[in-house]
């Protein structure tokens, strides 16, 4: 009897691991996406002219930085940023202006920290003209010329 409780008990262990491997093997049906259900890459959009912001120090003008950016969104709405382009042009200038004024372009300021506050309070901007079309804005180039 105790010869065969070992070989029985291999034979159970080898039994409940094939059934264990067969209940939990993917299904065909769930492995394979959807093409509907298959996610489209997003679109970049690179606004035309740069951006041109003056930093100032005690109502002088010291630098200049200029930037290019480019938006990324969903596939298909190209379109509608060249339209809405003017509008978000103001509310971009607008978010420039303010990290200018706030000393975001003196000294270090492509700080990855700094540069991170930048990239949000532009994508907030663009969410108020293009709603949930944009998903990120991308600093193309940046450079700061000084006087």
């Amino acid at each position: 009897m105790k010869k065969l409780i070992f070989p029985l008990l291999g034979l159970v262990a080898l039994l409940a691991g094939g059934a264990a491997g067969y209940v939990l093997r993917p299904h065909p049906e769930t492995a394979e996406a959807d093409p509907e259900e298959q996610v489209t890459p997003p679109d970049y959009v690179k606004l035309n002219n740069q951006f041109v912001v003056p930093v100032l120090d005690q109502g002088r003008v010291v630098s200049m930085v200029i930037l290019s950016l480019s938006l990324e969104v969903t596939a298909g709405t190209s379109e509608k940023v060249y339209e809405t382009e003017p509008k978000l042009r103001d509310a971009f200038l607008q978010v420039l202006f303010d990290h200018s004024n706030a000393g975001g372009f003196r000294g270090s300021f492509t700080d990855g920290a700094n540069l991170v506050l930048l990239r949000r309070a532009l994508l907030e901007a663009a969410k108020g003209v293009l709603a949930d079309a944009v998903s990120d804005v991308l600093i193309v180039e940046m450079v700061r010329q000084d006087s």
